[in-house]
């Protein structure tokens, strides 16, 4: 329960001598805000290092790679540096409009996969990534790194220690105001860059959601609204979201994605199970005789406390990503197989909204 440990980020003399020994090869396609924090993250793993970088604008080899140590090639056209036979890994940073099509060359042209959420921005082009990761029998990492964080990974254990007991209801939230001067304001705000609140944010409670509680939803009400703050006028869709889950075996969650708040980044989390409660890093627990119940324990752990994907447990994630890859398995926790169930209950989310709001109009 305590907290997770995290390898210090070398300096570029004793990277550039550890590169010598790692055994993957990973490319980027595209260079943009989180492209850095995957280079910085896989070239601290001890497995991997970044060789190239695939970018739709020309960059200087030179300086990228003075940037970041070591060498990396720099390329304009994706089929040159898929068809470089060094690279064995290929990590999607594009746009998200652009994940299903890069991750299905990528799969075609035989290199493993980390996928930055979201998969993709409709369900057909995540079934279609899918497939072509299928077909190619590759091995996939999909970016919902906060399961790696410190704070899930001590929920998880206090969870499967059955200190909570049986979990029937569970809310995990995403407080995080995505405004002007935020990097992802820029794309974010079109329906075609960003498509939901859910999906283009909040997507990572819903997410850790379903860690807690299990995949077995049965239905799903979403509903949604919109800040009357100027700053969040260029947005194409509501910005605010809530929606509920309704599990198979009677059990029901929460998930609200508000990306219009104006206050502090906050991922808040509140389950409550059979014997005891969590909150945040707070808990309660029936099994461990001598609490006080008029007061909450706390956990040791570092909690989600920012959007910047330089804070992002990123290096947690690739470790074992690649540790699986070495051994010939599918990687723990964000698999395809994992981000794919995310991904139906978003857009199932998603289409419940759109459903509520259509008849709100329709009622005048």
């Amino acid at each position: 329960m305590g907290e997770v440990t995290l390898c210090s980020f070398p300096d570029t003399q004793t990277n550039n001598a550890a590169n010598h020994m790692k055994k993957y090869n990973v490319g980027i396609i595209g260079y943009g805000w989180v492209a850095t924090a995957h280079i910085a993250a896989i070239n601290a793993t001890s497995y991997a290092k970044v060789t190239a970088v695939c970018s739709s604008r020309k960059l200087d080899s030179t300086q990228v790679s003075a940037q970041h140590g070591g060498t990396l090639a720099c390329y304009t056209d994706l089929k040159k540096m898929l068809a470089n036979p060094d690279i064995h890994v290929v990590s999607i940073c594009s746009y998200p409009y652009d994940h299903a099509k890069h991750a299905i060359a990528a799969a075609a042209a035989g290199k493993h996969l980390i996928i930055e959420k979201p998969l993709a921005l409709s369900w057909d082009d995540c079934l279609a990534v899918q497939s072509a990761v299928k077909s190619a029998k590759v091995k996939t990492c999909v970016c919902f790194e906060c399961r790696f964080s410190s704070q899930f990974l001590a929920i998880k254990s206090v969870i499967d220690r059955g200190l909570l007991g049986r979990i029937h209801y569970g809310e995990v939230d995403y407080y995080h105001g995505i405004g002007p001067g935020y990097g992802q304001y820029r794309w974010n705000t079109k329906k075609s860059a960003g498509g939901s609140s859910l999906l283009s944010a909040g997507c990572h409670a819903l997410d850790a959601l379903l860690l807690c509680m299990g995949n077995e939803v049965q239905t799903v009400s979403s509903y949604s609204t919109t800040s009357s703050n100027k700053d969040f006028a260029a947005y194409e869709y509501p910005t605010s979201r809530v929606t509920l889950l309704k599990f198979k075996d009677g059990r029901v969650g929460k998930v609200a994605s508000v990306i219009d708040c104006l206050q502090p980044y906050y991922f808040h989390v509140h389950l409550v199970g059979s014997e005891g409660s969590l909150l945040d890093n707070k808990y309660y627990s029936t099994h461990l005789g001598g609490l006080d119940k008029a007061k909450w324990s706390e956990l040791s752990m570092k909690l989600l406390d920012s959007g910047d994907v330089s804070d992002h447990p990123y290096q947690t994630q690739f470790e074992a990503f690649f540790q699986a890859l070495d051994k010939g398995k599918e990687m723990p926790l964000t698999s395809l197989t994992d981000a794919l169930y995310s991904h139906d209950v978003i857009f199932a989310a998603d289409r419940s909204a759109e459903l509520h709001a259509q008849k709100k109009s329709a009622k005048g």
